[in-house]
C-alpha cells in the first residue's frame, strides 16, 4: 500500500511540475474538439412503417389447381434485394442526388454513403417493416424513405409476371418438341403395325398365350372328335348287327346294354384326357386302357349270343329307322370335328412356324409403344403445368395477393436527430482532460528529475547525508500564489466555457 501510495505522489508531483503543459494541451484539445463538434452538420432522420398482409382468400380456393406463390418467402426476398445496389443507385437518381456527383468514383461514393445509412428492420411474424434512413437535410430523408417504401410495395409483381412468361415460354418450347416427337412415333407405330399386319398380337394375347390357347383348342377338338367317333361306331355297330347271317337274312340290330355303352364312353373320355397330359407309360393311362379292354370284350361276348333272324322286314322297324337317323348325325359331327382339327392343327402349325419372328415382332411393338406412351404422357404433363404456370402469373399479376398498408407514411421531420452534441461536447471535455494529464506525463519522463530522496537514493545507490530546504523569498513567494491563481483562473475558465458551451445546446439541442 505505501508503494503505491509514492507512486501516486510521484505520478501528481511529476504532473505538477509540468502543470502549465497539462493546462495549455487542455485548452488546445478542448477548442479544437468544441469547434468541430459545432461545424458538424444536422442530420434528420426520417422513417416510414408498412405492414405486409401475406393472408389471402385466394390460397385455399386454388390450391391443388396451381402453384400458389409463397408470399412469405417472397417478402423476404424483397427484404433482402430491397438495399440492393441496383435500388440504391435508383433512388439516388430519383431523389436527385447524383448532380452532385462530378465523376463516376464520386458517384459511388455517395451510393456508398446512402447504403450505410439507409436501414430496414421488422420481423416476420408481426410482418410490420419499418424502413428509416439519416440524410443531410429534412427534404432529403423524406423522399429516400418514400424511394424505398415505393419499390418495396411494386417491385414484387412484375418479376413474378416476368418468371412466369419465361416459364410459359420454356413449356412452350418443349411442347412443341413433344409434339414432333409424338408425330415421328404415330408414323413409325402406324408403318410397323402396316408391315407386320397377321403378326400382331391380338388384344390382351401375345404370343405364347395364343399357342397355349391354339394347342387347348387343338386338345379340345381332337377329344370330341374321338367322343363324335366312338358315338358314330357304336351307332354302326348297333345297325350292322351279326354279318354271318345266310342268305336271305337280315341281321337284327345290336341291342347292347345302355349302361354298358355309357361306361365304355366314359372310359374313353378318361383316357382321352389323360393321353393329353400323360404318356402311354403312365399308371393312369394303362389302367384305364386296361378297363376298356375289359368293356370291348364284354361286349363283343354280348353280340356273340345275338342270333340273326330270318324276318325280311326286320330291317324295317321303326328302331332301325331311328338309328339310321342318328348315325346320319354323327357322321356330320364327326365330319364337322375333323374340319375343326383340321383348321387348329393350321393354326398352330402356323404359330410353331412363327416362333421365331412372333416374339421379336411383339418386342418392337412393345418398345415402340413404350416410347410412345413416354411421349405422350410427358406431353400431357407439360399442357398440365402450361396452364399451371399461366395461372400462377395471373395469380400473380393480382394485387390483392400481398396488400400493403402503410402504418407510418414517411415525414419530413421539423428538428434534426443528430448528431447528438451534447454527448461529443462532452466526449471532447473528458478527452482533453485526459490528454492534458497525458502530455504533461510524457514530458515528465521525457525530462526526468529526482522529486524525492528516496528515489536519488535508489537509482544512484550512494547514501544521501542531508538535503538543503528550498528558501522562498517574499518576491518569489507573491510570484509563486500568482501563477497558482492564474492556473485556477484558466482551469475554472475552461469548466466555465465548457458549461456555457452545455448550455447552449440545452437551449438549441440541435
Amino acid at each position: 500500500m505505501a508503494e503505491i501510495t509514492a507512486l501516486i505522489l510521484n505520478f501528481l508531483k511529476a504532473i505538477g511540475k509540468y502543470r502549465w503543459h497539462a493546462v495549455a494541451i487542455t485548452w488546445v484539445v478542448a477548442l479544437a474538439g468544441w469547434a468541430v463538434v459545432f461545424k458538424l452538420p444536422n442530420q434528420y432522420q426520417a422513417s416510414a412503417r408498412v405492414y405486409v398482409d401475406t393472408q389471402n382468400i385466394l390460397k385455399p380456393l386454388l390450391s391443388g389447381m396451381t402453384t400458389v406463390p409463397n408470399l412469405d418467402q417472397q417478402v423476404q426476398f424483397m427484404r433482402r434485394t430491397l438495399l440492393s445496389r441496383p435500388n440504391v443507385e435508383r433512388v439516388v437518381r430519383e431523389v436527385d442526388l447524383d448532380v452532385k456527383a462530378r465523376d463516376s468514383r464520386e458517384l459511388d461514393k455517395i451510393v456508398d454513403d446512402m447504403t450505410s445509412r439507409i436501414k430496414m428492420a421488422g420481423t416476420q411474424r408481426d410482418d410490420i417493416y419499418t424502413i428509416t434512413y439519416t440524410g443531410s437535410s429534412a427534404k432529403e430523408a423524406k423522399d429516400v424513405v418514400q424511394a424505398f417504401l415505393t419499390i418495396f410495395v411494386e417491385g414484387s409483381f412484375s418479376g413474378k409476371r416476368q418468371d412466369s412468361e419465361k416459364a410459359v415460354q420454356f413449356i412452350d418450347d418443349q411442347i412443341r418438341g413433344y409434339e414432333e416427337r409424338l408425330a415421328a412415333a404415330e408414323n413409325s407405330l402406324k408403318e410397323f403395325k402396316l408391315r407386320n399386319m397377321g403378326l400382331l398380337p391380338r388384344e390382351g394375347a401375345d404370343y405364347n398365350s395364343r399357342m397355349v390357347g391354339a394347342n387347348e383348342a387343338l386338345n379340345q377338338a381332337r377329344l370330341e372328335l374321338s367322343e363324335a367317333e366312338q358315338a358314330r361306331n357304336a351307332i354302326r355297330r348297333q345297325i350292322s348287327g351279326d354279318t354271318s347271317g345266310g342268305p336271305g337274312k337280315r341281321a337284327l340290330p345290336v341291342l347292347t346294354d345302355p349302361v354298358l355303352e355309357e361306361r365304355i364312353a366314359n372310359t374313353n373320355k378318361t383316357l382321352d384326357g389323360l393321353r393329353t397330359q400323360y404318356t402311354e407309360e403312365h399308371p393312369d393311362i394303362i389302367a384305364n386302357r386296361r378297363l376298356l379292354e375289359q368293356l370291348l370284350a364284354r361286349k363283343a361276348e354280348e353280340a356273340k349270343n345275338v342270333k340273326p333272324s330270318g324276318d325280311p322286314g326286320a330291317s324295317y322297324s321303326p328302331m332301325l329307322q331311328q338309328l339310321n337317323v342318328q348315325l346320319s348325325d354323327a357322321e356330320a359331327r364327326v365330319a364337322s370335328l375333323q374340319a375343326r382339327v383340321a383348321e387348329y392343327s393350321n393354326r398352330v402349325a402356323t404359330l410353331r412356324a412363327q416362333s421365331q419372328q412372333v416374339p421379336e415382332i411383339e418386342a418392337q411393338l412393345a418398345n415402340l409403344n413404350r416410347d410412345y406412351e413416354v411421349n405422350r404422357a410427358n406431353y400431357q404433363r407439360l399442357v398440365e403445368r402450361r396452364e399451371s404456370a399461366k395461372l400462377s402469373g395471373d395469380l400473380s399479376s393480382a394485387t390483392d395477393m400481398l396488400t400493403f398498408r402503410v402504418i407510418d407514411p414517411p415525414l419530413a421531420p421539423p428538428l434534426p436527430s443528430g448528431p447528438n452534441r451534447l454527448q461529443l461536447f462532452s466526449l471532447v471535455f473528458v478527452g482533453a482532460l485526459i490528454a492534458g494529464l497525458a502530455g504533461a506525463f510524457l514530458m515528465s519522463q521525457l525530462r526526468p528529475t529526482f522529486l524525492s530522496q528516496a528515489a536519488l537514493r535508489d537509482t544512484t545507490g550512494v547514501p544521501i547525508l542531508g538535503s538543503i530546504s528550498m528558501n522562498w523569498t517574499g518576491e518569489q513567494t507573491v510570484r509563486r500564489k500568482r501563477r497558482l491563481v492564474a492556473l485556477a483562473a484558466s482551469v475554472v475558465v475552461l469548466f466555465g466555457v465548457y458549461g456555457a458551451g452545455v448550455a447552449a445546446i440545452l437551449v438549441r439541442p440541435m
